[in-house]
């Protein structure tokens, strides 16, 4: 679907294109001006009240966002949550918006981070992957609630996943114990719950990464499904683990979409009519 109309009175009324961004205390802005930013469906009087001293998306009719929703541009460009109790968006990543730009409603990516590392477990070692990861799927539309560090233990690694898949997450990444070495099992792991694999992910990792190293085809990252999750096994340092998501994250959103059965392509969310 476009935007129809972008339109904030106390900024001089109607804009064709507009920068959102969130300043340092967190507040919207929209060209650099702290502005609140909401939306509202096509025919509705957005001329006062409510929408007066706010940004208005104005989207087709029949489109509405739900709790925790995402209204994004082009393919994420940009990206704002919504929040019911305020009726006002929370930008999540700065970018563009222009009249007419294509937008997506996006739900909710339920996601947990996992990190493998034995000196990471033990306090030796600082997680600099998982973070990495965690910014990384902020950015597409993915709220992260569960984090864990374990050790390079397969039954630790396997139970740790298969109780988080029983807990309705979408989407679990892992970083670590994709290697060559003795002590890394977490491909084992994640085979020991597989109901599918999606070998996809792992073969465009080592493709895409060759441009970065040689040795791309050495990692054993690879993703699996289990119940309604998918769960994706990357490199433990922080580098690769975002080489690798780059290479996978064109696909990532629809391959958990099609898993979780929301219906639909690109914006043709449940609450799309």
């Amino acid at each position: 679907m476009r935007a129809l109309r972008l339109y904030a009175p106390s900024l001089i009324g109607d804009h064709t294109l507009c920068y959102i961004h969130a300043d340092s205390a967190g507040e919207s802005c929209v060209n650099e001006v702290r502005t609140n930013i909401t939306y509202a469906e096509a025919g509705t009087d957005i001329s006062s009240g409510h929408y007066s001293d706010k940004m208005t998306i104005v989207l087709p009719e029949g489109a509405r966002l739900g709790e925790g929703d995402f209204l994004a541009a082009g393919n994420g460009d940009a990206l704002l949550r919504w929040e019911d109790a305020s009726g006002l968006f929370k930008v999540v990543k700065a970018g563009f918006l222009s009249v007419s730009s294509r937008v997506c409603i996006w739900k909710t990516i339920r996601t947990a981070i996992l990190t493998v590392s034995d000196k990471g477990s033990r306090g030796e070692r600082e997680d600099t992957a998982g973070p990495e990861l965690e910014r990384l799927i902020t950015a597409q539309g993915g709220v992260v609630s569960k984090k864990m560090i374990v050790p390079d233990e397969r039954n630790v690694i396997a139970r740790t996943l298969k109780e988080w898949c029983g807990e309705g997450f979408d989407l679990i990444l892992t970083t670590g114990g994709t290697g060559l070495s003795q002590r890394d099992v977490t491909p084992e792991a994640l085979m020991d719950i597989a109901e599918k694999t999606v070998p996809g992910f792992g073969e465009m990792m080592r493709m895409k990464t060759l441009k970065y190293t040689e040795r791309a085809f050495l990692t054993r990252s690879l993703a699996v499904i289990c119940g309604k999750t998918l769960v994706i096994a990357f490199p433990g340092s922080r580098r690769g683990a975002a080489q690798c998501f780059e290479a996978v994250v064109p696909a990532l959103r629809h391959g958990v979409e099609t898993l979780a059965g929301w219906d639909g392509e690109c914006g043709e969310h449940p609450h799309i009519k």
